[in-house]
Parts: C-alpha cells; sequence; structure tokens
C-alpha cells in the first residue's frame, strides 16, 4: 500500500503548476521592485508567507501582504483611467478640433457674405439700399440664428424675406402713391402669381434650404460626437475590473515575476470585461459614423454652404434687377387686382426718393468676396474630417487591442511561452472572448454582470440614434424639427409678414 501511495505521489506533483513550488521567491527581490514603483520597502515582507490576508493575488508562497495588495489597487485604478484617457485622446481631439473648424468657418462665411453684401449693395444703390438695409440684415440674422441651433423655419423665413423686399420696393417704384398696410396686405396675395423677382427665390430657397441643413446638422453632429467620446472615456472602473486589472498587471510581483508582461490573450479577456459596456456603443456609433460620411458628400456637393453663401448677393441683385425692369407691367397687374393706390401727392423728385435701386450689380468674380482662410476652406476640411470618421468607426471595440498593444501593458502575441497568466507562466491557455456585454457571462478574469448594462452607456446609445437620424433628414434635404409624425402634424401660420411687430407672428400650431 505504502508503494502505491509513493508511486501515485510521484505522478501527482509535476501536474500542481504553481510557481511556489518550481522556485522560492526572493522577497529581497520585490522589496526593490516595489520600491522601484514609489512605494516604501517597510511593509515587504522579509520571507515568503502562504498569503492567507490576500483577496486579488492567488494565495500561495508570496512576498505580498494586504497592505501592497490595496496599493497595487489603488495604482491599477490610476493605471487604467491613464490608459482610457491616453487612447481616446486621439479621438477627442478629432471631434473637438472638427467641431471648432468647421463652425468656426460657417460662422465667418456668414459673416463675411453679410459684409460683402453690404459693401457692394451700398457702393451700387447707395441711399435707397441704407434706407432698406434693415430688411437684409434681418434675413442674414435669421439665417444666423437657424445655424446656431434657433427654432427657424428656413422656408418660410425666405418668403418673408422676398415679401418683405418686394414690398419695400413696390413703395418705391410707387412713392407717388399712398401705399397702406392693407394694400401691401393684398400685394403679398399676388406674390406667386406674378414672381416680380423671375426665378431666383425659388432656386435660391432651394440652395439656402439644403445648405443650412446640412451645414447645421453637420456641426451638431460633430458635437455629439465629441460629447459622448468625452462622456464614455471618463470610465469608472467596477470593483470586478480593478481587481482583474491588479492581478494582471501587479500580482507577478508578489512571486517575483515582475519582469514579466502579461499574456496578450490574457489582457485581451481583462480589457473585454472591464470595457465591455463600451463595446456595446459599435452598433450604434457605426452608425453615427456612417451617417457622418454620408451628410459629408453634401458639403462637397453643389448645395454646400460656401457655393451657396458666397455668391448670394450677386443673386439677390438679380432678382431686384428682375423686379425693376418689369416695375411697370407689375404695377399695372396690381392695380388691375388691388385697386388703384390714392395719390400722396408728392412727387419722387419732392419727396427725395431716388429711382429704387438703380445700379446695375458687377459681374460675380469670387476672388473679390472676402473668405475664410484658404488653409481652412471647406473642401480641405471635409477631406480631412471624412478622413478621421472613417479612422474612429470601429474605436469602441478596438479599445481592447490598443490597451494590450501598449508596451508596458502586455506582451507580444509571439511571447506567449514567456508571459504572465495570472497565476504562474509560460502561457495563457483560456480562448479569448467577443466583445460586448452578453458575451461576458463567462469571463475568467473579471466577473460581468451582464444584467446590469451602464446607465451612462444607454444614454449615449440614445443621443447616437437620435443624431444619426437627424443626419439621415439632413442627407435628405429635410430639417427633422418641422417633420410630421404619425401622431401629430405641425403647421406654421401667420397673418402676413414675420418681420412687422405690429402684425401676429408666426405661429406654429401642432394636432
Amino acid at each position: 500500500m505504502l508503494a502505491v501511495l509513493a508511486v501515485l505521489c510521484a505522478l501527482l506533483v509535476p501536474c500542481v503548476p504553481v510557481a511556489a513550488d518550481l522556485h522560492a521567491v526572493n522577497c529581497t527581490q520585490v522589496k526593490d521592485a516595489f520600491t522601484d514603483l514609489g512605494y516604501g520597502p517597510a511593509n515587504v515582507p522579509t520571507e515568503e508567507t502562504a498569503g492567507e490576508d490576500l483577496r486579488v493575488c492567488v494565495p500561495q508562497k508570496t512576498c505580498c501582504n494586504a497592505e501592497m495588495e490595496e496599493k497595487f489597487s489603488q495604482r491599477s485604478s490610476r493605471d487604467f483611467e491613464k490608459l482610457m484617457d491616453d487612447t481616446s485622446e486621439e479621438l477627442r481631439d478629432a471631434f473637438m478640433t472638427g467641431h471648432k473648424r468647421f463652425d468656426d468657418f460657417f460662422l465667418e462665411l456668414l459673416e463675411n457674405t453679410e459684409r460683402s453684401l453690404n459693401e457692394m449693395f451700398l457702393r451700387t444703390y447707395g441711399k435707397p439700399y441704407l434706407q432698406n438695409a434693415e430688411v437684409f440684415q434681418g434675413l442674414f440674422a435669421e439665417l444666423k440664428r437657424y445655424y446656431t441651433g434657433g427654432n427657424v423655419n428656413l422656408e418660410e423665413m425666405l418668403n418673408d424675406f422676398w415679401m418683405r423686399l418686394l414690398e419695400r420696393m413696390f413703395q418705391l417704384l410707387n412713392s407717388q402713391y399712398l401705399i397702406t398696410e392693407d394694400y401691401l396686405e393684398c400685394i403679398s396675395k399676388y406674390m406667386e402669381q406674378l414672381k416680380p423677382f423671375g426665378d431666383v427665390p425659388k432656386k435660391l430657397k432651394s440652395q439656402v434650404t439644403r445648405a443650412f441643413i446640412t451645414a447645421r446638422t453637420f456641426v451638431q453632429g460633430l458635437m455629439v460626437g465629441r460629447e459622448v467620446a468625452n462622456r464614455v472615456s471618463k470610465v469608472t472602473m467596477s470593483s470586478a475590473c480593478v481587481s482583474g486589472f491588479t492581478k494582471m498587471l501587479y500580482c507577478s510581483y508578489c512571486q517575483g515575476l515582475f519582469t514579466l508582461k502579461p499574456c496578450n490573450n490574457y489582457c485581451l479577456n481583462v480589457m473585454k470585461g472591464c470595457l465591455a459596456n463600451q463595446a456595446d456603443l459599435d452598433p450604434e456609433w457605426s452608425k453615427y459614423i456612417d451617417a457622418m460620411l454620408l451628410v459629408t458628400e453634401r458639403l462637397e456637393g453643389p448645395f454646400n454652404m460656401e457655393s451657396v453663401m458666397e455668391p448670394i448677393d450677386v443673386k439677390i441683385s438679380e432678382a431686384i434687377m428682375n423686379m425693376q425692369e418689369n416695375s411697370m407691367q407689375l404695377s399695372y397687374q396690381v392695380f388691375q387686382g388691388c385697386g388703384q393706390p390714392k395719390p400722396s401727392g408728392m412727387s419722387r423728385s419732392a419727396r427725395g426718393v431716388s429711382d429704387t435701386f438703380s445700379g446695375r450689380f458687377s459681374p460675380y468674380n469670387p476672388e473679390e468676396l472676402p473668405t475664410a482662410a484658404a488653409a481652412t476652406r471647406l473642401d480641405r476640411l471635409v477631406i480631412d474630417v471624412k478622413e478621421k470618421l472613417k479612422k474612429f468607426r470601429k474605436f469602441w471595440t478596438s479599445l481592447p487591442e490598443a490597451f494590450c498593444q501598449e508596451e508596458h501593458v502586455a506582451a507580444a502575441e509571439s511571447a506567449e511561452d514567456d508571459c504572465w497568466n495570472g497565476l504562474f507562466f509560460p502561457r495563457y491557455v483560456p480562448e479569448v472572448l467577443k466583445d460586448g456585454l452578453t458575451n461576458q457571462a463567462n469571463n475568467p478574469e473579471v466577473g460581468v454582470d451582464i444584467s446590469r448594462p451602464d446607465t451612462l452607456i444607454r444614454q449615449q446609445l440614445m443621443a447616437l440614434r437620435v443624431m444619426t437620424n437627424k443626419l439621415k433628414n439632413a442627407y435628405d434635404g429635410n430639417d427633422i424639427y418641422f417633420q410630421d409624425s404619425s401622431k401629430s402634424r405641425c403647421v406654421w401660420t401667420k397673418s402676413h409678414s414675420h418681420y412687422r411687430h405690429d402684425l401676429k407672428k408666426i405661429t406654429l400650431k401642432c394636432k
């Protein structure tokens, strides 16, 4: 019987894969390594112990105690936060910089276009323009208000601009008559029929509406991407993640194996457990990136904001000239429909009003118009942002690999025969899990509660979903704020002009 037991023991002993059985731990070396991390050596055991007080590192022959383990855990939390911050820095910077560049560009474009129109109209039309400059100022004020997030119906606002310009010009063209508010109200009924400005209002409305919807939605998209990246990169580690990360990075010190780096697959499983909720962003994040890339096609197309806004002064001037050239016929048709207005008792010369906008506009030359600096023109901005968007499309599922590729975090994939696996060395046996929360039920390194998705991540998923819907609408030329739904229908109503303070303002009624 004793002989049989001896044989069994001889067979069993080699099967115990424990570092303590393979070598004695040199606690002096552990103390030196612990000191190199910036800690005092006083509490490092002078001799190896059984490690019964350890909660994270495997209790076996060790040179660590509970106090050292706690310091390792605290250091692990800081290391993880720094890793997340460093790895996501390029992503966060790309969205922050992209948002600022596009926003600055569009705002500068609006300011330059308004200044260009003011200077050229003043030079061309003189006093009549000065007397009616607020009509154009109102147009740009509303365009800027829309771009910066105001609840402006672009089509309605542009209709009001052309109506107000018609009223002003009709009064100037017929200054010998007394034109009352009621008479102007009657004129408005003939706007569509008479088309005093030719096809310019219709064409410009289509171009401006699509350009501004695209520009505003794209910049909002960059802002949402920036906010999601900032919020998700500030990760809060679970206690299980802290333990798993500590075991991976620092428990090797307790066995005197501090020169060994964690096995790459071991690192991947730890990271997939710690970053499971971040990986769940991937489906919505990918859809959002695809929608952003889709909208860049509009930014590069013929209706982009730069190509629409730069010649807008020329287009408005063409409309003014068209009305002047047809002023007699237009007045006759209005008089036929609204009646002959009463004489004002004064001639044009007596009232000091010139023959309306009497100048002819100079041909359009893009080089004459002030624009944003050449280094930040729209086409270059779009090329740059497209490259960044494509690069970060799979960012959240690539985080574990990015973490484990860091030289100080894990060994190279080729070093699987000489790496720390959390217990001893040389290799890591468990297979690498798939990404996402539901795939972590049996994570061998990090305990993950798959029944409790992270609240912050859920919020970011919703933000991405909403933004993606807006982007798709913008690509189709629709403003999501004015879309009908199956349950409610919103209708814009007004008495006459949005700009008149003495009349009812535009209201939005929903059924």
